[in-house]
């Protein structure tokens, strides 16, 4: 594991290309990253899972995947969870507890089966941000709602369910992107709220979270740091540390998305400056892949510790 670097990076298609296959080889990135264009049928997607793993001769090689239910549904050649929504679980959880219960653990079960069998083992759930009205719909349904100790039950719920069925979670986006105007995909969004309304609110979500993995926003809390989105902020990250008490490993999200404003470069070298472990970096452009993986630094002791405690979830 030493010789690995500190980045997730994802890839072009259904199987490993000559290149992606070199280029693993090479870099040895932290993990890989599937999406929906990765993913045709069960036994291409074994076969993909197997290869990986194979080049890193780890069993155990850190997979990950956005499989929320709803409209995040990177197997949706297999499998439709469209009514399955984090607000639809939300709803329940208040309406019929007894229901709720069964349901959300016969949901994870299942996910959990699947991811299992197809060689998966870390899954970007589950959303902890907040519902709220007049915000980006980049969030809307995913969320489990505006309460945040009903977001908080639940991902607690979720992140010990999934971990009993041998896969890793990670929270996000930390520390909260509920308030959000604009889709961080496409725009910078920037929050006006003071710290203290945050703490009571957006940030609350996020304590005491049993997750070793935890993915940041792409947006700007003017009060706390008007120039840096929460993946190149230092004081974000500080915050993240201290005040929410996130002691785990930290992934800045996509580092392709156009809420960063700088070359993929500067994004890279960035993230790590401001205190994320590893940069994720998902749509597969083999340019941007090396440069990329050209400013990952080796892991450190932090993160092999952290990575060997995940181990052992899967044994």
């Amino acid at each position: 594991m030493n010789n690995r670097r500190s980045f997730i990076t994802g890839l072009k298609g259904t199987k490993l290309s000559r290149s992606e296959i070199k280029f693993l080889n090479k870099y040895k990135p932290w993990g890989v990253i599937l999406f929906t264009r990765n993913l045709r049928n069960i036994a291409q997607i074994v076969n993909l899972t197997k290869n990986i793993k194979k080049i890193f001769k780890d069993k155990n090689y850190p997979i990950i995947i956005d499989q929320e239910g709803g409209r995040v549904n990177r197997l949706s050649k297999l499998i439709s969870f469209d009514t399955l929504t984090s607000e639809y679980f939300g709803k329940l959880f208040i309406k019929d507890n007894r229901k709720f219960n069964v349901i959300y653990k016969l949901f994870i079960d299942k996910t959990s089966y699947l991811l299992s069998n197809l060689g998966i083992n870390i899954n970007t759930v589950p959303i902890l941000d907040l519902r709220y009205t007049g915000t980006s719909k980049v969030i809307g349904d995913r969320s489990f709602s505006r309460n945040p100790k009903i977001v908080s039950k639940i991902g607690d719920i979720c992140i010990k369910n999934f971990k009993k069925n041998s896969i890793g979670t990670v929270i996000k986006h930390i520390p909260g992107h509920g308030l959000s105007k604009v889709d961080s995909h496409y725009f910078t969004p920037k929050i006006n709220k003071s710290l203290n309304y945050l703490k009571k609110n957006d940030f609350k979500t996020f304590k005491k979270k049993n997750s070793l993995f935890a993915m940041t926003a792409h947006i700007i809390f003017n009060k706390i740091d008007p120039s840096n989105t929460v993946t190149h902020s230092k004081k974000m990250i500080k915050i993240i540390r201290k005040q929410i008490k996130f002691k785990n490993i930290l992934i800045s999200d996509d580092l392709s998305m156009k809420s960063l404003k700088y070359n993929i470069k500067l994004n890279t070298i960035k993230s790590f400056k401001a205190g994320c472990n590893l940069a994720l970096h998902c749509n597969g452009n083999l340019k941007e892949m090396n440069i990329v993986a050209e400013n990952s630094p080796k892991l450190n002791s932090f993160i092999i510790k952290k990575t060997s405690q995940f181990y052992k979830i899967l044994s």
